[in-house]
């Protein structure tokens, strides 16, 4: 797979695919990486879906590891949502993409907001599946960074590096944090974090923590953020603790141009929602060349 250096960080990166272009985002949280698109890495709808080739049959799909994910460097910086979706537009602008639609599951459907808040003359249309909020995924969030932060008080950045190898994601084994995945791949990078000065450190993960988990309302825009969105949107909603109703009903009442589906888990399945996506966007190409 190819590699864009993108903000200073290598990332690993996959087309495939023609027709309109569809940038993803994956699903699982923190663990955003390629292989979620795939039978093997995915489970429920998208593994019975294989969405990396049943999407590419349609469209030119652009998939990436996240930075901190898989085979994408990371840094040890502050992370937000603008981070994020600063970088992903760097990934569009590296492929020389203008316009794409936007797919983004869990946490990847945060990132699908914030790219149509900040650049909506990049976005076609929106599409987020399983949005992530509710008090639950709040809390834990906020369990899963105080493991971390509890752990390095205890044993050390010495210890987190070790643990790495082992844990291979931060939401697979919040003790190594966010900065755990990049270390286990990167001697160089595994330094750098061994040795950071444990307070300053824990800073900036306070910082991240409360960027990502600031409240029960869904991540990646504020009400009044939603209420000024252009793009056209849908939203499928989740049924669990991570991604509940009211995250995509909250996205439904607050965003203009959003459309609902209304199917809901256990309902949803990789038949229909394929065809559901392949819809939205097929729609949406009509209305534009017919403008």
């Amino acid at each position: 797979m190819p590699f864009a250096t993108i903000n200073g960080l290598k990332i690993n990166y996959l087309t495939r695919g023609s027709g309109p272009h569809l940038l993803m985002f994956a699903p699982g949280g923190f663990r955003s990486v390629i292989s979620r698109w795939t039978s093997d890495g995915m489970k429920g709808v998208w593994q019975e879906m294989n969405a990396l080739d049943a999407l590419a049959a349609h469209f030119t799909v652009i998939v990436y590891d996240r930075r901190e994910s898989g085979m994408s460097e990371g840094r040890i910086e502050a992370l937000d949502w603008n981070v994020y979706a600063h970088e992903a537009k760097g990934l569009l602008d590296h492929l020389g993409v203008k316009q794409s639609y936007i797919l983004g599951g869990c946490m990847g459907a945060s990132l699908a907001l914030r790219m149509g808040v900040l650049f909506p003359e990049r976005c076609k249309g929106l599409l987020m599946h399983w949005p992530v909020g509710g008090y639950r995924w709040l809390m834990r969030g906020k369990s899963d960074f105080q493991r971390h932060i509890d752990f390095v008080r205890a044993y050390g950045l010495a210890a987190v590096v070790e643990r790495a190898p082992k844990g291979e994601n931060f939401f697979l084994d919040p003790e190594i944090g966010p900065w755990g995945s990049p270390a286990a791949i990167y001697p160089a990078f595994a330094e750098v974090l061994k040795w950071q000065t444990v307070e300053p450190y824990l800073d900036i993960v306070a910082a991240t923590r409360d960027a990502f988990f600031k409240s029960e309302f869904p991540s990646g825009a504020t009400g009044d953020e939603m209420l000024k969105m252009t793009v056209p949107s849908i939203v499928m909603s989740g049924a669990d603790a991570s991604h509940p109703i009211s995250a995509a009903w909250a996205i439904k009442e607050l965003v203009p141009n959003v459309e609902l589906w209304n199917v809901f888990p256990p309902e949803q399945n990789a038949k229909n929602l394929h065809e559901t996506i392949v819809g939205f966007i097929t729609n949406l190409e009509g209305a534009t060349a017919k403008a």
